[in-house]
């Protein structure tokens, strides 16, 4: 009889422990997603920091190219013999850069990034003919402002970061106009 007077509190230790460790893993198991999700978001945010820094140098390159061949939106201008091997330079970096986009993004951010870098090899492809109208250059431009745009938003948006990136500024650059008009009064 002495063991079945026990047998409810020895139950109750039973469904007690199984309890607590029932309760411990679940707690343990949700700190480590956790833990996993930060380090994720982590190494998206320094991916698409590193992707965007690559595809801004590229840009830049091809800009002072421009430059050189007569763009007066651009200044510091490189000319073509110097430029190009860099130009090319800056796209393996970029290439390399954008396998790592396409390991931790989500589609929608590496189709950003797609049509971004897309943008940026048009402005590359009028530095290397050389022969552009302003009008086109300025477009080509706008295109790869708003293609940039739509980038950050969708890597914010990946990334959990509330609200909209700020707005690009107007190409050709607003300040530059305004110099160049008030020079002629």
């Amino acid at each position: 009889m002495a063991l079945l007077d026990q047998l409810p509190a020895l139950i109750g230790v039973v469904v007690g422990s199984l309890g607590s460790y029932a309760v411990q893993s679940l707690t343990e198991r949700r700190r480590w997603k956790r833990q996993r999700e930060e380090r994720w978001d982590e190494k998206r945010f320094e991916t698409y920091g590193r992707y965007a820094n690559a595809l801004k140098a590229q840009l830049r390159i091809a800009q002072r190219i421009g430059a050189a061949i007569g763009f007066a939106d651009v200044a510091d201008p490189l000319r073509p013999a110097d430029g190009l091997p860099l130009l090319a330079e800056a796209e393996s970096r970029r290439a390399t850069e954008w396998e790592s986009v396409l390991l931790v993004g989500d589609a929608a951010t590496i189709a950003a990034a797609r049509r971004w870098h897309e943008t940026v090899w048009s402005i590359e492809l009028l530095v290397r003919d050389g022969e552009v109208d302003a009008e086109m250059w300025a477009g080509a431009h706008r295109s790869a402002s708003a293609a940039r745009d739509a980038f950050y938003a969708r890597a914010r948006r990946d990334l959990g970061i509330a609200g909209d990136p700020p707005p690009s500024g107007e190409w050709p650059r607003q300040w530059r106009s305004e110099l160049s008009g008030s020079g002629a009064d």
